[in-house]
């Protein structure tokens, strides 16, 4: 027999990199699957796996939206365009963003991301600083070419002033380092939105 796996909600907490006010609205609309023992909530491990999946797939799905049509999809949620060259950082965003109700598609370096810019709208950039080939400030100048009020979140491990004073010039919402905390992610992709 095979013995289940279920988290407390502070496991599920750390698990998700969510918040708890996120996770309760998640609970309550019945988007993560919980049982409800006594006055505590208690998460099966492989239920919240499984519905983990699903909202990556939902999240990272190709768009088929054409690009005069309003950037929040069907469903009204924001999408977002994660571009960064390490595929843990995009997974992780994806999955977070995911779970925040917001439409993710990424792109592994800039060309990738300029070409989904160029095809569908987004209402959120969320760019690597330091990437091979194209780097962050230059996808960041060529998407404000192809649409000027598009909010722009920077990521990056290697923050220098000058990047920092050149991403200030280009109008960016936000500048985050890495390592960054997953609920500093959420608060400034909310800000950048208008949330």
């Amino acid at each position: 027999m095979i013995e289940e796996t279920f988290l407390t909600t502070e496991e599920v907490l750390e698990y998700l990199q969510v918040n708890l006010r996120t996770v309760y609205r998640r609970i309550k609309a019945g988007k993560i699957p919980a049982v409800r023992v006594g006055r505590q909530w208690r998460f099966r491990k492989r239920d919240i796996d499984a519905w983990l999946d699903s909202q990556r797939a939902r999240g990272s799905r190709p768009a088929v939206v054409a690009p005069e049509v309003a950037a929040r999809t069907a469903s009204g949620r924001p999408r977002i365009l994660v571009v960064d060259d390490e595929a843990s950082i995009r997974d992780l965003l994806s999955k977070t963003l995911a779970l925040a109700e917001y439409d993710v598609d990424v792109a592994p370096d800039g060309r990738s991301a300029l070409e989904r810019l160029r095809l569908y709208p987004y209402d959120l950039l969320i760019a690597d600083l330091k990437m091979p080939g194209m780097d962050g400030l230059s996808v960041i100048r060529e998407a404000k070419r192809l649409k000027t009020d598009l909010p722009v979140i920077i990521i990056t491990g290697y923050s220098t002033e000058a990047s920092a004073i050149e991403a200030v010039n280009l109008g960016v919402a936000g500048y985050l380092t890495k390592p960054f905390r997953v609920p500093q992610v959420l608060a400034a992709a909310a800000k950048a939105i208008g949330e």
